[in-house]
C-alpha cells in the first residue's frame, strides 16, 4: 500500500511538459495556417516554390563543376534555409502543423485541403518560373538540368520510387517537429540546412523539389520526357510524401501528446 501511495505522490502531473509546449506552439500556429486568407496563402505557397529554386539553382551549379550529388546536395541546404528565414513555406511542411491543428479542431478538414491545394500549386508555379530562369540565364547548366531532371522523371512507379517518396515525407516532416520543438532561431536554420542536404543530397523523391529539377530540364529543352511524365512523378511522388509525412512522424507523434490534444478536442466540441 505505501509503495502505491509512493507511486502515486511521484508520477508527473505532465510527464513530458516540453512536448506540450511545443505541441502548443504547432497547434498556434497551425490555427493561422488554416485561417489565412486566400491572397496571403497563395503569395506563401508561390514564394515557397521560389525560395526553393534558388536551392536548385545552388545545387545545379555545385553538381556541374563537381558531379557529386552529395556535395550539391550540401549547397541546395540554401533553398531550405530561404524557407525559414523568409516565412514561405513547402506543400510538404504542411504535414504536421495544420494537421495537428485540425486534430485538435482547430480547424476543419476542408480548410486543410485547401491550404494543401494551393501550397503545391502555388509551389509548383514558383518552381517553375525559378526553372526557366536558371536555365535561360546559364544556358551552360541545361546538360545537367536534363540528366538530374530526368533521374527523377524516369524512377517510374514501383517500389524504389515509392520507398524514396516516403522517406521524403517522412524526412521534411521530421525537420518541421525538430524545428517547433526550440525558439532559437540558430538551431533552427541548422536543421534546415541538415535535412535540406539530406533530402537533395540523398536524391529522395520529393513533389515540389523534384518537380522543380524536371521543369529546369523540359525548360532547358532536349528533355527525354514530357509534361505527361512530370504529372505521373508528381502524383505518384505527392502520395508518397503524405504517407511518410502524416502517417510516419505526425501520427505516430500525437500519442505523446493525448492529454493536450484530448483537451483541446473537448474544448472545441
Amino acid at each position: 500500500m505505501r509503495e502505491e501511495r509512493r507511486h502515486r505522490v511521484a508520477t508527473p502531473t505532465r510527464p513530458e511538459p516540453e512536448l506540450e509546449e511545443a505541441f502548443g506552439r504547432i497547434v498556434e500556429e497551425g490555427t493561422v495556417r488554416l485561417a489565412r486568407p486566400w491572397p496571403s496563402l497563395i503569395v506563401t505557397a508561390l514564394l515557397g516554390g521560389v525560395d526553393v529554386g534558388t536551392g536548385v539553382l545552388a545545387y545545379l551549379l555545385v553538381d556541374q563543376v563537381t558531379g557529386e550529388p552529395l556535395l550539391a546536395g550540401a549547397a541546395f541546404g540554401i533553398g531550405f534555409a530561404a524557407l525559414l528565414l523568409a516565412r514561405s513555406e513547402l506543400f510538404t511542411e504542411n504535414f504536421l502543423v495544420p494537421v495537428t491543428a485540425v486534430a485538435a479542431r482547430h480547424g476543419r478538414f476542408r480548410a486543410l485541403v485547401r491550404l494543401w491545394s494551393v501550397a503545391l500549386a502555388g509551389n509548383l508555379l514558383g518552381g517553375w518560373l525559378v526553372a526557366w530562369l536558371i536555365t535561360s540565364g546559364y544556358p551552360e547548366l541545361r546538360d545537367t538540368a536534363i540528366s538530374t531532371g530526368a533521374h527523377y522523371a524516369q524512377l517510374g512507379v514501383n517500389l524504389r520510387s515509392f520507398a524514396l517518396a516516403v522517406l521524403a515525407g517522412m524526412v521534411i516532416t521530421l525537420m518541421t517537429r525538430m524545428q517547433h520543438a526550440t525558439e532559437n532561431l540558430g538551431i533552427r536554420l541548422v536543421a534546415a540546412l541538415l535535412f535540406g542536404a539530406l533530402l537533395a543530397g540523398g536524391q529522395l523523391f520529393h513533389s515540389v523539389l523534384d518537380s522543380t529539377f524536371m521543369f529546369a530540364a523540359l525548360t532547358a529543352g532536349d528533355a527525354p520526357f514530357g509534361y505527361r511524365d512530370w504529372l505521373g512523378a508528381l502524383v505518384w511522388s505527392a502520395f508518397g510524401n503524405i504517407l511518410g509525412g502524416v502517417g510516419l512522424v505526425a501520427f505516430l507523434r500525437m500519442p505523446r501528446v493525448w492529454h493536450p490534444l484530448a483537451q483541446e478536442r473537448a474544448r472545441h466540441r
